[in-house]
């Protein structure tokens, strides 16, 4: 069974911080890309970032590029997403995938790279507000 669980999300004023974690099992962060999206009421679902599974590489939506940084630790099967200078726009539920075919880019800064994903977590709230 191929499962994604995040957590740390919460509310946090406007340049605050917050670590989120997706925990993964079922399969292994060597291989696979692991993205962040994200949807807020009313809108679609954003990719965030990305990172890739063999390469390691990691990608950005230029709203939060210099204040997002994703990682991953393949031993604990566990990737962060570490965001800073948040913002009320950042507002949103954020969920973690999957992509067996390890794609991972910033192509069209990021549209439509969640039709691209195959299994999903259950999200975790963010709520930037002073």
């Amino acid at each position: 069974q191929q499962n994604l669980v995040e957590s740390g999300g919460g509310l946090v004023r406007p340049g605050g911080s917050l670590t989120l974690s997706c925990v993964v099992s079922g399969f292994t962060l060597n291989y696979y890309s692991i993205g962040w999206f994200r949807q807020a009421p009313g809108k679609e679902r954003e990719g965030v970032s990305c990172i890739g599974g063999t390469s390691g590489s990691t990608f950005y939506k230029k709203a939060v590029k210099g204040r997002f940084t994703m990682s991953k630790d393949n031993a604990k099967n566990t990737v962060y997403l570490d965001m800073t200078s948040l913002k009320p726009e950042d507002t949103a539920e954020y969920y973690c995938g999957v992509d067996f075919e390890d794609y991972c880019s910033d192509l069209g800064d990021m549209a439509g790279l969640d039709v691209m994903y195959d299994r999903w977590g259950q999200g975790t709230q963010v709520t930037v507000s002073s």
